[in-house]
């Protein structure tokens, strides 16, 4: 349930340093600091004490100097669209505004990658590189920047077949508390040579250090595409088959599940008539057309041999653009059907042949208590999330979320799952991780405080 959480106020000396220093950038406007004392998620608000929007790496260098010598918590924020609350200053301070670095540096189409600074959207990126016959193929659906994508390991559509953040990120510019910016990663496809000091940083939320620069991976943009609808009558059963598409080889593009609640809510938002049921969207991908219709007739089999009906294919690029706005659009489209209520976005991870027996557990609990909660997932490599939401004041329900949704992270860690797949920790999955990384979340700490001794940046995040 949403809620204020305690402000340290920036002293006057150091409002004072950081006007001197950058001018009319520094803004302390009751409304700017609104726009950032908040994320998508909407649960948490807290107002920094000042915005500063930084335009070079110098001013993450000069702003991270000021930070540390007047003790003043520092929160980097582009977007704003993470879902755990990674960009709330909870402590105050200087919410540190890195949408201004917003250029692609270059691309090299030879290479397969681009260097872009952290402010870049991905919508942006791959504007600029459809021109060379590539894309970037991490896809999580809100307009992140590819800096915030990194802090917190995102996915989406696209992980199932190219992978995560992590995996797509060969080199990172990266300044710290002490002034150091250091190189880590290669922009070679591989190296070995010491510690993997890049991964340490992704995923890290900006508690370790602020990313400034990134140089990414890029893949070539498939020749011939088809999206495949497919309606199941339960969770269980699209699951099921998603393992079993997953196993026939296909290596689909995307593959994803969306439950009849969702699609309900698309229906009435989008003005779309898809059937209000349990659906598999399965993008599938080939050189050729003729490769691509013997992937779409296995497809079709593995489907109907899984109790799949009403087998649409969308092979335009209209069509299939229209799926992928009403999957992107599905969790927007929830919203607005309930307006005044609070929502709580869950995600979580499972080995993917535990998926059918995970959602149906979960979808089981949901109904025993009556919640009117939506299931839609990254299916392909066993991710999923569950949507609930409440009127703020309505206690017993948010009782039977908060239960519900421990029990079911209880059960996804019994089973060898994760507490996040790819929305992070922030403030709202700590217990969770303190139970899934019990014996090494010290040795977090003790990276954290080696990192930042006095605990300035993005304090809070993580774990308390």
């Amino acid at each position: 349930m949403p809620h204020n959480v305690d402000n340290e106020v920036m002293n006057s000396a150091a409002l004072s340093a950081l006007h001197n220093h950058f001018g009319d950038r520094l803004s302390t406007a009751e409304a700017v600091r609104e726009a950032h004392g908040r994320d998508e998620s909407r649960i948490d608000f807290q107002l920094p004490d000042a915005v500063l929007f930084a335009s070079s790496e110098q001013d993450v260098v000069d702003a991270l100097e000021l930070a540390r010598t007047h003790k003043v918590p520092l929160v980097p924020f582009a977007v704003g669209s993470s879902l755990e609350g990674q960009v709330i200053p909870v402590r105050g301070g200087l919410s540190l505004n890195l949408s201004g670095l917003n250029r692609v540096l270059g691309i090299e189409p030879g290479g397969f990658q681009a260097t872009v600074q952290p402010g870049v959207t991905y919508p942006e990126l791959n504007r600029q590189a459809r021109r060379h016959g590539l894309f970037w193929a991490v896809d999580p659906g809100a307009e992140a920047s590819l800096g915030g994508m990194a802090s917190t390991n995102a996915s989406g559509t696209g992980a199932v077949k190219y992978g995560t953040t992590r995996d797509n990120v060969l080199e990172m510019r990266v300044a710290l508390i002490d002034g150091r910016v250091i190189r880590v990663g290669s922009k070679a496809r591989k190296t070995s040579a010491g510690y993997d000091l890049k991964n340490l940083f992704i995923g890290a939320e900006g508690t370790l250090g602020v990313i400034t620069e990134l140089t990414v991976r890029l893949w070539p943009l498939p020749s011939e595409l088809v999206v495949l609808r497919c309606n199941f009558q339960t969770v269980q059963e699209a699951a099921a088959c998603a393992v079993g598409i997953m196993g026939a080889a296909l290596q689909p593009e995307r593959l994803e599940l969306i439950d009849e609640r969702e699609i309900h809510a698309v229906n009435v938002h989008l003005g779309r008539a898809y059937p209000e049921f349990p659906t598999l969207w399965i993008e599938l991908g080939s050189p050729s057309r003729a490769a691509l219709e013997e992937s779409l007739a296995l497809c079709h089999e593995l489907c109907r041999d899984a109790g799949g009906q009403n087998l649409q294919a969308a092979y335009s690029p209209q069509e299939r653009e229209a799926v992928w706005e009403a999957r992107h659009k599905a969790y927007s489209s929830m919203v607005a059907l309930h307006p005044g209520h609070v929502n709580l976005s869950t995600d979580v991870c499972v080995p993917l042949h535990r998926l059918p027996e995970v959602l149906d557990a979960t979808r089981q609990r949901c109904d025993e208590r009556e919640l009117d909660a939506s299931f839609v997932g990254h299916v392909g490599d066993g991710n999923f999330h569950v949507l609930f939401h409440a009127a703020p004041g309505d206690k017993p329900t948010w009782d039977a979320i908060h239960a519900t949704y421990d029990e079911m992270m209880a059960l996804t860690l019994s089973v060898g799952g994760t507490c996040s797949g790819e929305h992070g920790i922030g403030l709202h999955k700590q217990k969770y991780l303190a139970q899934e990384r019990a014996d090494t979340l010290g040795l977090m700490r003790e990276i954290k405080a080696l990192f930042d001794p006095e605990h300035l940046l993005n304090p809070g995040k993580i774990f308390e």
